[in-house]
C-alpha cells in the first residue's frame, strides 16, 4: 500500500524516499534558491545541484526530519563554491564584441624579425646586450639580473632603458615600427 502525497504532505518528518521529498518539499526549496541566485536559471541549477548532493547521501542521513536543513545548506554551499570560482563578471550586451585580429605575419618574416632584432642586440654594448640577454632572452627578473651580474637592481633597470632606447632608434628595425 502505498501513502497518499496529502499524507505526506501533512507530516513532513517522514519521507519513504528522495522523490517523494522532492515532491513535497520542491517548490520551499526553490524559493531558498532563487534568494541566493540573482537569475532563476541559476537558481534551478542550483537547486539540481543541491539535490544531486542529497541524493548521493540519502542512506547516510540518519534524521530525515533534518532534510530541510541539509538541502539549505548544501544550497549555500554551492552557491559559495560557485561564486568562489566565478572570475569574469558578465554583462548583457546587445551585440557580441569581436576580437580584434592582429595582421599575422608569415613564418619567413617572422623569421627575418627575429634575425634583425638579434643582429641589433649584438650591436649593443656588452654590458647592455648581456642585461637585455638575460632579462629578455633568458627571463630573468631585474634581481635575478643584478645578483647574476654583480650590479644593483636600479642600474640593471637604467641599462635595459637605454638597451631599449637603443633598439627602438635602430635603423634595421624601422620597418617593424
Amino acid at each position: 500500500m502505498t501513502t497518499p502525497v496529502c499524507t505526506l504532505a501533512s507530516n513532513p518528518t517522514s519521507y519513504p524516499s528522495f522523490s517523494a521529498y522532492v515532491r513535497t518539499r520542491g517548490t520551499t526549496l526553490m524559493r531558498t534558491a532563487r534568494s541566493l541566485t540573482a537569475n532563476p536559471c541559476d537558481a534551478e541549477d542550483l537547486l539540481q545541484t543541491a539535490l544531486a548532493k542529497t541524493y548521493a547521501a540519502w542512506d547516510r542521513i540518519e534524521d530525515h526530519r533534518a532534510l530541510d536543513g541539509y538541502v539549505r545548506r548544501a544550497l549555500v554551499n554551492t552557491r559559495t563554491s560557485q561564486w568562489r570560482k566565478r572570475k569574469v563578471e558578465e554583462f548583457c550586451c546587445e551585440e557580441i564584441p569581436e576580437a580584434e585580429q592582429e595582421p599575422s605575419m608569415d613564418a619567413a618574416e617572422a623569421q627575418a624579425l627575429r634575425d634583425a632584432m638579434w643582429r641589433a642586440v649584438t650591436r649593443l654594448p656588452d654590458r647592455q646586450r648581456a642585461m637585455v640577454v638575460l632579462r629578455y632572452y633568458e627571463d630573468l627578473s631585474e634581481a635575478q639580473t643584478a645578483e647574476l651580474l654583480g650590479v644593483s637592481v636600479g642600474t640593471v633597470k637604467s641599462a635595459v632603458s637605454r638597451a631599449l632606447g637603443k633598439l627602438r632608434e635602430d635603423p634595421e628595425l624601422a620597418p617593424v615600427r
